[in-house]
């Protein structure tokens, strides 16, 4: 069986832990070659180091993706170590849960160059190659608070509307020159992140359980679980997938809580 990933030349954004480096091994495991990058240096290296891949199919580069300056060279030394870029993957993120008038301007002002301006920097930096050789992919990875609000998350969500607003408006634009660009929004998911999370209450396990109890069938994702559908929406198995935000939460979004 062919490699669903096979030519694919990957830039990978917040790869170093958690659902981005889920998607690298994904992607790895699918015949992709991977440029990787994270801010985090020291654990950027340790996990390419744990990653089983061929030989010259990962390379790694630390950058803030918040810095146009440092994203545009990192494209630029990935064109050269891994080939033309033809799929980005936008996961790096941050999560700033506040209420309005608690935010800092500091606090808002990281919030949106992480969350938005971070992927629209990638995106710039890709872009004129993907167009110049006739098409490619992008995929930003976003959140249901993309389309929900949950008190005390501000300024979250309104940063991950932002995100699914910069994906249709790419999608449109480039979608005759080939480009593909959409969504995916995953709900809760079990990575160090959320165990952190769960560990800031007096009682973590009930925290925990807590969060299960939430969804339709009683647990959240992995990572892999949203690596995987990663695979599927930067692959050639959705050609006419333009545009569009796919949601992996379990039904979560769909349950109707009481007023």
């Amino acid at each position: 069986m062919a490699e669903r990933l096979s030519g694919k030349r990957i830039f990978l954004t917040g790869a170093a832990q958690g659902i981005g480096l889920a998607i690298a091994e994904a992607c790895l495991a699918e015949g992709a070659k991977l440029f990787l990058v994270d801010r985090d240096d020291g654990l950027l290296g340790r996990a390419v180091a744990g990653l089983s891949a061929p030989r010259g199919h990962v390379r790694h580069g630390t950058a803030d993706i918040a810095d146009a300056s440092a994203i545009a060279e990192a494209v630029a030394r990935a064109t050269t170590e891994i080939g033309p870029i033809n799929a980005l993957i936008n996961n790096a993120g941050m999560n700033v849960f506040s209420t309005p008038l608690e935010a800092t301007e500091e606090e808002w002002t990281r919030n949106f160059d992480v969350n938005v301006k971070g992927a629209w920097n990638c995106s710039k930096a890709v872009l004129p190659g993907m167009i110049a050789s006739g098409g490619g992919a992008i995929l930003n990875i976003a959140s249901t608070h993309a389309f929900t609000i949950i008190p005390h998350t501000f300024p979250y969500p309104v940063a991950k509307h932002a995100l699914l607003g910069l994906t249709k408006s790419l999608a449109l634009e480039y979608a005759g020159q080939g480009v593909r660009v959409n969504a995916l929004a995953p709900g809760y998911v079990e990575t160090q992140k959320a165990v952190d999370y769960w560990n800031s209450f007096p009682d973590p396990v009930a925290a925990r359980a807590n969060t299960m109890a939430l969804h339709p069938g009683g647990r959240i994702a992995t990572a892999r679980e949203i690596a995987l559908a990663a695979v599927f929406m930067i692959s050639d198995e959705c050609p006419f997938m333009n545009a569009a935000t796919l949601v992996v939460d379990g039904g979560l979004s769909q349950l109707q809580h009481p007023a």
